[in-house]
């Protein structure tokens, strides 16, 4: 594991760096949410996964939490700040962004400035609660008109979008998981590991990211 700081228009933001056993076979880079200085059980069991698969992954954790702030600031700061990291991350094969919640909208934002190959949606906060008329359906499918492909795992009860809402705005060729649970994945981190890896086996070996359930 390897830590360091990475100056951005916002101040240092820090990667956190595992690489597998052998020759990274592709690289995974995964955002948190807007709130809390931790990372949750779900995304360190996805980085533990994908090591196991043969992926190097990169945890970045944001400048505001860096400078121990508890909850996180718009796109405008948030943006930049991913784009400049990204611009430093060592990038071995396929390149998949992702994160959780407010990560994952980052990195549906900016997929095709940082030339990814695919997208990972944990938790995708598709409007806020009780605001289906807020919808951020254009973030999600956004890297689709790039010609990326998005996966997306959701809750079963997820209060910020339903499975069946995303499934509504998601267009052929996105994959969605589901997995039980609200917001917050974490007593399903087993099952939402389970899904990345299938995920990241197909990016890797036949260029398709519709692990799980693909949408017709």
């Amino acid at each position: 594991m390897s830590v360091a700081l990475v100056a951005t228009p916002q101040g240092s933001a820090r990667t956190t760096t595992d690489e597998p056993g052998g020759a990274p076979v592709g690289t995974l880079v995964l955002g948190h949410g807007a709130g809390g200085l931790r990372w949750t059980d779900d995304v360190l069991a996805v980085r533990e996964a994908a090591l196991e698969a043969g992926w190097r992954v990169v945890l970045v954790d944001q400048p505001w939490r860096v400078e121990g702030r508890r909850v996180g600031p718009g796109p405008g700061a948030l943006d930049p700040a991913w784009l400049a990291v990204l611009a430093a991350v060592p990038r071995t094969g396929p390149l998949v962004v992702g994160g959780r919640s407010a990560g994952a909208r980052v990195a549906c934002r900016t997929a095709a400035a940082v030339g990814a190959d695919a997208v990972l949606a944990l938790s995708f906060p598709l409007h806020p609660p009780g605001r289906p008329e807020r919808s951020r359906a254009e973030e999600l499918v956004r890297p689709l008109a790039a010609g990326l492909r998005v996966h997306v795992v959701q809750g079963r009860r997820d209060p910020f979008g339903t499975p069946d809402e995303v499934r509504a705005v998601l267009p052929e060729g996105a994959g969605l998981d589901v997995v039980e649970g609200p917001h917050s994945l974490e007593r399903a981190a087993t099952a939402v590991a389970a899904a990345v890896v299938r995920l990241l086996r197909n990016v890797r070996v036949v260029g398709d990211v519709s692990a799980g359930e693909s949408i017709p």
